[in-house]
This record gives structure tokens, sequence and C-alpha cells, in this order.
């Protein structure tokens, strides 16, 4: 991996946030995620499930996690599975986790081979009365694909039908969405590594540059920080394009007098930033784009002002969209019986502001976490309004990733990343 070793301190934590919560005689498995094929002999590059990594910290293809707090023998109660290496796998894909290696990296004293996993599973379920499966649930998932986790879910209901069973993933959403401070720490890196791509393109973006070509400069600087790359598949936006809320083909020219909306970010040991910045082509707004420009930002502020311990999501957005409908007023865009008139359902806002302010970021970019109860500290959310007007030929949008603090404003992990008009305009005419 890319990134330094993150301390096994972290992952011990969150093992036992996990089975704190877990039912009397129960044990949980995580398995990691396959490999996808591509065609012919051809694969993605391997990504590793959020959850196995954020309990153990596995960083590799083929592992398995197995929790049974009341395991009988005190060696069963954390068991890692990993693939046992041999000189062909070495010499063709490179050295795999050791025994201590992957000692070292959990912090689990019982580290087995994945050939073991079906003898030591079948024993320690002679034990068990309740199993936890891993499904996914989270509220933006559409999987066509069936998972290593599906096909396993879909074994162990065959092999052990006398066994109950319960989710993981309530327990997830729950842990997951707050944040210990090493997990802080590693997402303010990937927002550090961000800092620097929008940095070195401020003085190269300039009419007749390709949007593929901004693509690569960033691409560049986030590698050579120990990044993997992009925490998603980039979107870089110019002039029309910035309507189409994921466009991702990347490939048109930049043309002076317009907006570039980009909503780029690295990550870093599978920890996830995710930045939306919007900049003049020519180097400077036109005082129509500082208009639409300056309403986005300043709802940007008052959204992550409400951002605090207690705020519930889904009114947050109401109060978020009441902000914005003023600002379109202003801007001529919206008038005062279109308002009056609007559907509650589907308020007139929604025409040029129509996703949504915030969402929790962290090994995924719309992570796990609790919507529907209060807000607690150490959540960490995005905040990315913006106002898109087809008939004009732009789009504008801002975000930042901010962390919830038990007490005052919370904390922006992109504070040092430009977004004030005076100083992009400074940076981009030196």
């Amino acid at each position: 991996m890319k990134y330094h070793r993150i301390p096994n301190s972290l992952f011990i934590k969150n093992r036992r946030k996990f089975t704190d919560q877990m039912y009397p005689a129960s044990l949980a498995v995580f398995n990691s995620n396959d490999i996808y094929p591509v065609s012919a002999d051809s694969t993605l590059a391997f990504a590793q499930h959020s959850d196995i990594l954020y309990l153990s910290g596995a960083d590799q293809e083929e592992s398995i996690l197995l929790l049974f707090p009341d395991a009988i023998n005190p060696a069963h109660r954390e068991i890692l599975f990993v693939r046992e290496t041999n000189a062909h796998i070495a010499v063709w894909e490179g050295p795999k986790y050791t025994k201590e290696q992957a000692r070292e990296i959990s912090g689990i004293e019982t580290i087995m081979w994945l050939s073991d996993f079906d003898r030591v599973f079948f024993d320690l379920m002679t034990e068990a009365h309740t199993i936890y499966f891993n499904t996914n649930e989270h509220y933006r998932q559409a999987v066509e694909t069936q998972t290593r986790e599906d096909r396993f879910i879909a074994k162990c209901k065959r092999d052990f039908p006398a066994h109950s069973w319960h989710k993981s993933q309530p327990i997830l959403q729950q842990i997951r969405g707050v944040k210990e401070p090493e997990e802080i720490a590693l997402m303010q890196q990937a927002c550090d590594i961000t800092e620097k791509g929008i940095r070195r393109l401020l003085s190269f973006i300039k009419p007749g540059v390709w949007e593929y070509e901004i693509e690569a400069e960033l691409l560049h600087e986030f590698v050579r920080n120990r990044s993997k790359g992009f925490a998603y598949t980039p979107i870089i936006a110019s002039g029309a394009n910035a309507n189409v809320l994921h466009y991702l083909e990347n490939n048109q020219q930049c043309q002076a007098g317009d907006l570039i909306l980009m909503d780029v970010a690295a990550e870093y040991a599978n920890y996830r930033s995710d930045l939306t910045r919007t900049f003049p082509v020519s180097g400077r707004f036109t005082e129509r784009q500082a208009a639409v420009y300056q309403a986005v930002l300043r709802v940007k502020k008052e959204a992550t002002a409400m951002l605090v311990p207690g705020t519930l999501w889904a009114e947050y957005h109401k109060e978020v969209g009441k902000i914005m409908t003023s600002e379109l007023l202003d801007l001529g865009l919206l008038d005062r019986a279109s308002v009056q008139q609007q559907d509650p359902e589907r308020p007139a806002y929604k025409k040029y502001f129509m996703h949504g302010t915030s969402h929790h970021i962290g090994l995924d970019t719309h992570d796990y976490g609790a919507l529907k109860t209060p807000m607690k500290a150490g959540m960490v959310f995005t905040v990315e309004p913006g106002i898109y007007i087809p008939a004009e030929g732009m789009g504008v949008r801002l975000e930042d990733n901010v962390v919830i603090q038990e007490q005052g404003a919370p904390k922006n992990l992109m504070a040092n990343i430009p977004i004030e008009i005076e100083e992009i305009e400074a940076l981009m005419n030196p």
C-alpha cells in the first residue's frame, strides 16, 4: 500500500464498539470484496470492503474477519483469516500478509489461513446461537452484482438453518458515523492532498485547456502524495457541462469566459475527501458569475453553521432549502408567485438546486452513518450547495468536509483550500 500503516489501536477500538452491541452467544462474519473481472483475463483493481477494513485494517483480497465475544476458547473470540501465500503467488502478484504482518496490522492475536475457515467456522457455529450477516443497507445502494458477502450469507443459511440471524448494519451505521480522532486525522490528510492538487491547478487553468488535462494534473499530484488517486470518479465540467450533475466525460475544451466546476478529491489510506470548487476559466469572474457564486457561498456558510449536535438531517435540508429560496429570489431566478404556489413536495428552488446539501463521508464517499437520529459530535459531513442555470450555460457548486464539534461551529477540514473570490482571482492572476 502507498499509505503509512495505521496504528492497530484504531481497529481494536472499532471492534470493541461493535462487539459491545452484539447479542449473547452470537458471532459476526465480515468478508473482503471480490476482485471483479472485466473481460478475458483482465480485472478491476482490488478495493477492500469498508466494513472489514474498518474493523481489522486488512487491506487484502480473500480475507475474513470473525468476531465471537462469547467463544469458549478465548483464542476464538477474534480471528482474522488471510490467504496463504506461496512462491508462485509471490512471483506473479507480490507478497501477501504473513501471519505476523496480519497480527501487527489488525491487533488480532489469532490469525489463520483462509483454507481453515470452513472447519473452524463449523466448530464455532456449534457454540453460537446467532450469526450477524453484513448486508448492504446503504440508502443509496443499487447493487446488482452478487458479492462475496452475498454468497457467504446464502451458504450459511443453507448449512445452518436452525440458527437465528441479525444484521450488522444497524450497529455499523451507528458506530461508523461517529469518527475516532485517528480517522479524522486520516481524512484531514486526504483533504490536505486534495488542497495540493487544487493549488496546482490555479495557475494551470486557462482558455484552451482540456478537461482531461486538468484531470491528469490532479492525478499526478494526488499519487505523488501517497494517495491511490481520486476518491471517486472526477467531475471536471466546464461551461454548460456543469449542469449535468454526474458529468464524467471530461473531454471538452475550456472556453474563455466560462466557469469550470470540479468535483474532485483524493483518498488517503482508503479514507475519502469530497471537494467541489468552481473557478473562472479566464481567471476572473464576470459580475453575474460572481453574484451566483456568492449566493452559493452564503448558503454554504449558513448551512455549515447548522451542523451541530442535535440537528436532524431531514429538518436541516428543509432549512437549507429556505435559505436557497431567498438567494434565488434575489438573483431573479425565482419570483414570489412561484414560491407561494409551490408544491411542498417539490419546492420551487429544486429547479436550480436539485440535490441534497450534506452526506456522511469517511471510508466511503457516501459513508455509513445515522440519518434519522440527531447529529453527534465526531460525525463528518459534506456541505455542498449549488445553483445550476442551463439557460445561462453555467453551474456553481461549492463543497467542503466538516466535523461536528461538541460545542461551537464545525471544524472545516478544507479551510485552507481557496474559496473566496478575491483569493481565487489573486492566485489565478499572480
